[in-house]
């Protein structure tokens, strides 16, 4: 299945640029026309991965990116000719996962789109992995026990993701780190904790108890 992109920029000849670009590297492109339904346009569309300037003709690309944060956490790549370290900050605080300045190299904007689409759903969202009893499903974001199930947010899928493929061995917190926002720079290392300790408390209310194990000074393991 095509990975769905959403372009939500008000410069018709970059619009179409990025369009003609993106479809011909098999993605499938929408571009937002009604600057003043936006959200709407996104619900409806539900892209995998949407392109987001940040000055636009109704709200800017903040306001936007803020909103979508609310309900999803699909990739959002910021394509803007605002490139002061102030809009590039902001944009990380809100939810962006890239900032790519304009004029824009192509190679490295289908790379960077590339890897999000393969860092956010994996390369086989049918793919299961099972543990002493447990069933992940990549596909519904979901783990099972003994016929109990719990819902997994985004980040929590892909640590236990890391954690199945590694299951039996020793997963440092800087290699999960790594796996999850691939540059620790703007990780705050308590957001691991956090995101562990939400999994652990999911996992009791199926009945997994102990199921991912701290190991001192070393990190964490199945």
């Amino acid at each position: 299945m095509k990975k769905k992109i959403l372009i939500v920029e008000d410069d018709l000849t970059i619009q179409t640029q990025l369009k003609t670009l993106l479809t011909g590297n098999g993605y499938e492109v929408f571009t937002v026309t009604n600057f003043s339904q936006i959200m709407e346009q996104i619900q409806e569309f539900a892209p995998h991965l949407v392109l987001l300037d940040i000055k636009l003709p109704e709200n800017n690309g903040f306001e936007i990116c803020a909103q979508i944060r609310t309900f999803s956490d699909m990739p959002i790549v910021f394509v803007t000719s605002s490139n002061t370290d102030m809009d590039e900050l902001n944009s990380i605080m809100l939810g962006g996962d890239a900032f790519i300045t304009k004029p824009y190299n192509i190679a490295i904007l289908l790379a960077k789109i590339s890897a999000l689409l393969k860092r956010t759903y994996f390369s086989s969202q049918t793919e299961i992995f099972t543990w002493n009893g447990a069933v992940l499903h990549l596909e519904s974001s979901m783990i099972e026990y003994n016929g109990q199930k719990a819902e997994l947010t985004k980040n929590e899928l892909k640590i236990l993701y890391y954690l199945f493929k590694n299951a039996g061995k020793i997963c440092s917190r800087n290699d999960i780190v790594d796996f999850l926002w691939d540059n620790q720079l703007y990780v705050d290392d308590n957001a691991l904790s956090v995101n562990i300790t939400r999994i652990r408390d999911k996992l009791a209310a199926i009945g997994l108890i102990d199921f991912i194990k701290t190991k001192h000074r070393q990190g964490y393991i199945l």
